[in-house]
């Protein structure tokens, strides 16, 4: 099998009285020590794969004493089909002293002998992994090195997916087997798994997965730039371990197995990714299978990565946070798209989210079973663990559905023979137990609950199902203002609509204007503007409302205030959203200059200008003035009779 390769260019420049002619043949990639170094010689020694971030040495040959000069070596890196600059995927360095932690780099030295040169190449822990392979440039001449494979690295400080933790490491990174727990909350029952991810073949094969993406068919560039974020990797995984949208590894299967395997066939991912590598893809898979395989490839690329199995799992497929079973007067349960599964397993991978926050670093969920689209791809994720517990609903991706299959509420309905349903029972406790994952450094079921949610029925419990549900929805964002609004002037105001919900929602947008007096007396409308808008899901809209002079002139009191209020209308979902806020008008500026020194006991004349914004002129106006021991204690009044 072939896999697709992103060309690397190294070119160095080394001062030294030798000259070294470079060949394929006179490099040592040093394979053994490198991947000792870099926790990769599980992979065996027949190629060279190294983590960024971290330097590796490749040993060069030289023949020859150097007669005079000089022999430059001149050097770039690039990734990808289509490497540029702009991109990250392009690098050009020279040699340095020493390797840089932040950037790529090379140092070089020669052995007493001078018969060998030593160069150490450090990668950015930045950088995009992939294969690479290694080209050097002498005096025009481009030599073929090697290739190596570059992955994530959770040794290195400066990677998204470092953990400080050794043993952590050593079970989320390089452990090759492990349990899936299934069953029911009542009787848990762990099964082993061969993830394999050392297995021959099988790291070329996750590097296929990412090549065979639609994202990599679209845009080759965009999308070999974003493989040097595990966020970006982590969520093509998500939607390339299932079929529905892509060629992906795995088939789905609930009901009829002919044709495939059975699901509860498979104890290990080896065989299922070689035979998506020879044929396509794989019948068939349920919700441990899926995540099994997305826990090896994870783990192949250098992703730290659990497989964590819920029990009491919703699948709320209209993002309500509520899983309602409707019954009909018999008793009989009518078909409905919400459900509680007996468990439901997924992944979380271990990251770095710099486009939420610190706060939420750290375990991230994703779940390759097809259960709902994300962003028109049945995908999940990766949401943090942190955002679920909190009931942050808006975080990056998908987290309105994770949060539900932790942390709904169960209600029991009956329709009544005039089609109205009555509600005759519930839970609040049913959703969301037991959340286990195989304990560090032993076989033990490590119970993980309390990091996706808080005890059930406590306050805080409580509290953030509240929370979640008022994210749940279509939101306003809020009112946003012109820089300028003086009276007078003609400016325009946005209202912000942004929808939290899973899936797309159409709703009515309504902004209206009105007049208001300082003791919130509502006056006369000044303004209105409607729109019919269809939002995505995580998305948002503007509506604006443009308010001229000759609108609200006449409707303002002196208090010059102006009440704005958007509301939206949801008739499908019976959901209304409400946002509203009262601005004042500026006045123009009153400017105060003094004719002549001021003096003391000494009478000063003054100017006061206004400059007159409206477009209309001003009649019967005056200035009044006062002030502690200029005006004898009472205002001065000058009058203004003609029009300006």
């Amino acid at each position: 099998m072939k896999t697709r390769q992103n060309t690397i260019q190294f070119n160095f420049i080394y001062i030294a009285p030798i000259t070294v002619k470079l060949s394929q043949d006179r490099c040592d990639l040093d394979v053994k020590t490198n991947s000792r170094k870099h926790h990769t010689e599980l992979f065996g020694e027949e190629r060279l794969i190294v983590r960024r971030g971290q330097p590796f040495t490749v040993i060069l040959t030289a023949f020859g004493p150097q007669s005079s000069g000089l022999t430059p070596l001149v050097s770039c890196v690039s990734a990808g089909p289509l490497p540029r600059k702009e991109s990250d995927t392009k690098a050009s360095f020279t040699l340095s002293d020493s390797t840089s932690e932040t950037e790529w780099s090379a140092s070089a030295t020669s052995d007493p002998s001078r018969k060998t040169v030593s160069v150490s190449i450090a990668s950015s822990p930045n950088a995009p992994i992939g294969l690479y392979s290694l080209e050097v440039d002498q005096d025009g001449q481009k030599t073929s090195l090697g290739q190596f494979i570059l992955l994530f690295n959770a040794w290195c400080p400066g990677d998204a997916v470092h953990m400080r933790s050794e043993t952590k490491r050593q079970e989320y990174v390089l452990a090759q087997h492990g349990q899936v727990y299934r069953g029911t909350h009542k009787r848990i029952k762990g099964s082993p798994w061969n993830f394999g991810q050392f297995e021959a073949g099988i790291l070329d094969i996750c590097l296929k997965i990412l090549d065979d993406n639609p994202k990599f068919v679209s845009n080759a560039d965009q999308d070999c730039s974003g493989r040097r974020n595990p966020v970006y990797v982590s969520r093509v995984l998500s939607a390339m371990i299932n079929s529905n949208n892509d060629r992906g590894v795995l088939v789905g299967e609930w009901g009829e197995f002919s044709g495939g395997v059975h699901p509860g066939v498979w104890i290990g991912s080896g065989d299922i990714l070689r035979q998506w590598a020879e044929s396509g893809p794989v019948r068939y898979g349920q919700c441990w299978v899926f995540a099994a395989v997305a826990c090896t490839v994870s783990r192949a690329l250098g992703i730290p990565c659990r497989v964590v199995t819920n029990f009491g799992s919703a699948h709320d497929t209209d993002a309500n946070l509520v899983i309602e079973n409707l019954y009909d007067e018999d008793g009989k349960r009518i078909s409905g798209g919400d459900s509680v599964w007996n468990f439901h397993v997924w992944v979380d991978s271990w990251m770095t989210r710099p486009d939420l926050g610190q706060e939420f670093d750290g375990w991230q969920t994703s779940d390759p079973t097809p259960q709902e689209t994300s962003e028109g791809v049945f995908c999940c994720g990766p949401a943090p663990v942190k955002a679920i517990k909190e009931g942050e609903l808006t975080k990056k991706y998908d987290a309105p559905f994770i949060f539900a299959e932790v942390n709904a509420d169960v209600m029991d309905l009956v329709q009544l023979s005039n089609g109205e349903f009555v509600k005759f029972s519930g839970s609040t406790k049913s959703v969301g137990r037991f959340i286990s994952t195989k304990a560090v450094g032993s076989d033990d079921r490590h119970d993980i609950t309390h990091q996706y949610k808080y005890p059930e029925g406590s306050k805080e419990e409580r509290q953030v199902y509240e929370k979640a549900q008022h994210h749940n929805k279509l939101q306003q964002r809020g009112i946003k203002l012109a820089d300028n609004m003086i009276v007078g002037s003609d400016f325009e105001v946005f209202a912000v609509l942004t929808n939290n919900h899973m899936k797309a929602r159409t709703c009515n947008f309504l902004f209206f204007a009105r007049a208001v007096g300082y003791n919130g007396k509502l006056g006369d409308g000044c303004g209105f503007a409607s729109d019919k808008v269809e939002v995505p899901s995580g998305e948002e809209r503007r509506l604006s409302l443009k308010l001229d002079y000759d609108s609200y002139g006449a409707a303002i009191t002196s208090d010059r205030l102006i009440q704005l209020s958007a509301i939206t209308v949801d008739k499908q979902t019976i959901d209304f959203c409400k946002a509203e806020k009262t601005i004042v008008l500026d006045e123009p500026q009153l400017e105060i200059k003094l004719l002549g020194e001021a003096t003391l006991n000494q009478k000063v004349a003054a100017e006061l200008t206004l400059l007159n914004p409206l477009p209309e002129p001003l009649q019967d106006c005056s200035f009044t003035i006062e002030g502690v021991g200029l005006t004898d204690s009472k205002p001065i009044t000058a009058e203004y009779v003609a029009g300006w």
